[in-house]
């Protein structure tokens, strides 16, 4: 495999002890378990806060903040557990439920944190009914929490359809912010990140996706999309069949977990590494770059002379070279057809 396109992260799943200020700190578990549920909190806080020693400083945290009734939208970690917020934490502990998309996977994060609070199942199967039943209670004053598997609830996983209820009803609908990993692929893709555009999952079959493709053909911003491991060889390959060999892009896989990495450089380039692999296994986020401007030497000329150019240089025929001439221009076979149908009709 080329070393050219890719960065590899890998890391232990898990630190024990970290070290702040030189002094030793419990990791953050336990320092979540200390502010939140002990009886000790104001002597282990002063004792955390003392930084007479070398001790960080942590901000104070009230350990029983009442929390109010409403519909919070809790972002839990993308892979990394240590990457969950202390709000969050407290939120989840403090909630009467929390809606999950699948109730073994959140156990093992509340169980990591000491989060005794209640599950229930809230995936896209059963969202229709249950979503009725949790805006029942929460219409009753309940204190219920969303999360997904990993992410922000609602970024292409449920939680669009009781949040849009609780609304209509005048529920408070509350965000607890956090991870979501088309914003961390896009953050160390390389790519430009000032304008960009998230469209969710790619359609499964070719047809479809290539269509979707066609959209950001002339796009001046990057494009992220969220891609299956066993679909991912086939988007790219729709991709270098609709946006060409050359367009930049990056494929952001096993954030933040062991295997983490990027593969960055051309759309040719990085399809070859996905087929040099035998396997390609964990989520992926794709991100293609924006388009290239035409290259001023050809948008001076037409696309008349250009076709005629390319089927005396290259011995094309005529459809071929016209094909090439709307890659090389960022445009549409069909809008290279009309122009070269009016650069014909029109007089010389």
């Amino acid at each position: 495999m080329s070393a050219r396109g890719r960065a590899a992260i890998s890391w232990p799943r898990f630190v024990e002890r970290t070290t702040l200020c030189g002094a030793e700190s419990a990791a953050l578990p336990q320092v979540a378990d200390l502010t939140f549920n002990s009886p000790n909190v104001e002597a282990r806080s002063s004792f955390l806060s003392d930084n007479t020693h070398g001790f960080a400083t942590l901000p104070p945290v009230p350990p029983n903040e009442p929390l109010a009734p409403g519909l919070y939208l809790v972002a839990t970690p993308i892979g990394n557990l240590e990457d969950i917020t202390l709000r969050a934490i407290r939120v989840l502990k403090q909630v009467d439920l929390v809606a999950c998309e699948d109730t073994r996977q959140t156990q093992k994060l509340l169980n990591r944190y000491g989060i005794t609070t209640r599950a229930t199942s809230y995936h896209e199967h059963n969202e229709a009914s249950r979503a009725m039943e949790l805006l029942e209670k929460l219409a009753a004053g309940a204190r219920i929490a969303v999360v997904t598997d990993a992410g922000t609830p609602g970024i292409s996983d449920p939680g669009f359809r009781l949040l849009s209820l609780a609304i209509e009803r005048g529920i408070a609908v509350v965000p607890i912010p956090g991870p979501t990993a088309f914003v961390s692929a896009l953050v160390a893709s390389g790519l430009p990140i000032e304008s960009f555009s998230f469209g969710g999952f790619l359609p499964p079959k070719s047809g479809a996706r290539r269509r979707e493709l066609e959209k950001i053909r002339q796009s001046s911003v990057t494009n992220i999309f969220y891609e299956a491991p066993h679909r991912i060889r086939e988007a790219l390959e729709d991709v270098v069949t609709v946006l060409g060999n050359h367009r930049q892009i990056v494929v952001a896989r096993e954030l933040t977990k062991i295997h983490e990495e990027f593969l960055r450089g051309t759309a040719a380039e990085v399809l070859a590494q996905m087929n040099a692999r035998e396997d390609i296994k964990g989520e992926i986020v794709l991100l293609v770059g924006p388009t290239a401007e035409a290259p001023p030497e050809l948008s001076a000329v037409s696309i008349h002379e250009r076709v005629n150019q390319l089927m005396r240089v290259e011995k094309l025929d005529e459809k071929s070279a016209l094909k090439k001439v709307a890659k090389e221009r960022g445009i549409s076979k069909s809008e290279a057809y009309r122009e070269l149908q009016a650069c014909k009709a029109s007089p010389r």
